[in-house]
């Protein structure tokens, strides 16, 4: 039997594949073929899924991308110098941002040349300059211009010193130096004055204070300690003393000892009423009043005279002088020489002898006697000074609640508040008194009353889970990017993948 070849052409092909498979026509094998087959309607939802995929993958990316920002000033810059600061970047073409508090935020990446940017341009103008005030001196200056300038560069370098302190946030230094001339007679020392802007929360105690006011008087020729002032912020004198040597108000050593004093004696107070009346059943407040004076006396006492036997002797001194009968009469010749001497008087007691008359000369010799004794002088010298605080007076004020009476089991009506009686009152007050060292005299005063407590019922302080800190950061880090990947999957699971079936 003989066989006829026959050529295979695309017809015959697609004949043979029909024959192969009766029931219908083959399937596509490539994912082309396969979306060929689809239906124009799918065909539509598919390219919709996937243009809303490929745009939401876009946004993801571009929102990761998004600049971190950064302060472009450290510290406080006034409005003046912001406003040209922000002016300056809007001609640099470099986007900013202004949070909370007036502070510029530029791209992280850009915040340290604009810096250098915007410093060569002068800003912020607010910046405290010290010796480069020096660098370039102007020719023609006079005296008055030069001593200014100097005077403007030690404050500016002061500033700076000061302001690197832990506790310092800003600082501000005035200076005053006269004209030293050697023809005036007294000479206007120089003085400073120093404003401290401290921050929130900080203090500095007595040593820092006392460290500044040492740093500026070694920073300025013949500046004294005493003409050294100190501020702070709120205008509280942190200096012992003033630019005159006197005593302001209190310094901030002696409020620490007044604050620290009335804690301890409320401390006593609550003390020693609690337990009969309950930690939530009183308040205590007081006040006291210390005097600070520093107190210098010196005296000096004098005992009555002591008699001989028993005062101490300081110096003495014995003369005795003999006279020889040989010697020729003195005097100025005359009748008055020729005179015989008067009656002398009764010698003291412990006294030298009589002189004797002029021209008599001794004639027939004589003896003469002078004792002299110098007693100390019994004196006692005494110095004292009182240098702590004295109590001047105590004010103490006591609020107690009223005490729960006692309910009748036969009825049903609940106990109310009762008010502590007058005796009780009384020896409340008496307690209080014993406690804080109660001084009539001194004018101190206590005072003890009862009044009903206001208990408000205690708020819930937790936050629910929508208000939580960590859940809005954690919306703002990441709300976005989820957003967007849950209207991805829905858009592959809901769109694209029904539609490629």
């Amino acid at each position: 039997m003989d066989a006829t070849v026959t050529a295979l052409t695309p017809a015959n092909e697609a004949a043979l594949l029909a024959e192969a498979t009766p029931d219908g026509p083959a399937k596509p094998e490539t994912a082309l073929q396969r979306l060929q087959a689809l239906p124009q309607r799918n065909k539509w939802l598919l390219g919709v899924g996937v243009a809303g995929l490929v745009a939401l993958l876009l946004s993801l990316a571009l929102f990761n991308k998004q600049d971190t920002y950064a302060p472009l000033f450290t510290g406080s810059v006034s409005d003046k110098d912001a406003g040209a600061a922000t002016a300056q970047l809007t001609q640099l073409n470099v986007p900013y941002r202004v949070a909370d508090g007036g502070r510029i935020l530029v791209p992280a990446d850009k915040a340290g040349e604009l810096r250098m940017k915007l410093a060569a341009a002068g800003l912020p103008k607010g910046t405290v300059n010290g010796f480069e005030l020096l660098d370039n001196p102007r020719y023609g200056q006079s005296q008055q211009q030069e001593r200014t300038s100097l005077q403007r560069a030690l404050e500016g370098e002061l500033t700076r010193t000061i302001g690197t302190l832990s506790a310092v946030e800003s600082a501000r230094v005035h200076l005053a130096m006269p004209q030293q001339n050697g023809f005036y007679r007294e000479q206007v020392k120089p003085s400073a004055s120093v404003v401290l802007n401290l921050h929130p929360g900080r203090m500095l105690d007595r040593s820092q204070v006392a460290g500044i006011v040492h740093l500026v008087s070694s920073s300025v020729p013949d500046l004294a300690v005493k003409a050294v002032s100190v501020i702070d912020q709120n205008g509280n004198l942190l200096s012992g003393e003033g630019p005159g040597g006197d005593k302001q108000d209190l310094t901030l050593q002696q409020r620490n000892h007044v604050a620290m004093e009335e804690a301890k004696l409320l401390k006593r107070v609550q003390e020693i009423l609690e337990p009969a009346l309950g930690k939530d059943n009183l308040r205590a407040t007081g006040t006291t009043d210390f005097d600070f004076t520093e107190r210098e006396q010196a005296s000096e006492t004098y005992r009555p005279n002591q008699t001989p036997d028993s005062a101490a002797v300081r110096s003495q001194r014995n003369l005795e002088t003999a006279n020889g009968g040989n010697q020729q009469p003195t005097g100025v010749p005359g009748a008055a020489t020729n005179q015989p001497p008067q009656q002398a008087d009764a010698p003291l007691a412990g006294a030298s002898a009589p002189l004797r008359a002029a021209g008599m000369g001794n004639i027939g010799g004589g003896l003469r006697k002078e004792n002299q004794v110098n007693y100390e002088v019994d004196k006692t010298v005494q110095n004292s000074r009182t240098q702590s605080p004295s109590l001047k007076r105590v004010n103490v004020a006591v609020l107690v609640n009223y005490r729960m009476g006692v309910a009748d089991p036969k009825s049903k009506v609940a106990a109310k508040p009762e008010a502590p009686s007058a005796d009780e009152l009384a020896k409340l007050t008496t307690l209080v008194q014993e406690a804080v060292g109660f001084n009539k005299e001194r004018g101190d005063s206590v005072k003890v009353e009862a009044l009903p407590f206001r208990i408000e019922p205690p708020k819930d302080l937790e936050l629910p889970l929508w208000k939580q800190p960590w859940l809005l950061d954690l919306i703002k880090v990441a709300g976005i990017p989820g957003v967007m990947t849950l209207v991805a999957l829905l858009l592959v699971f809901a769109v694209i993948r029904p539609a490629l079936k």
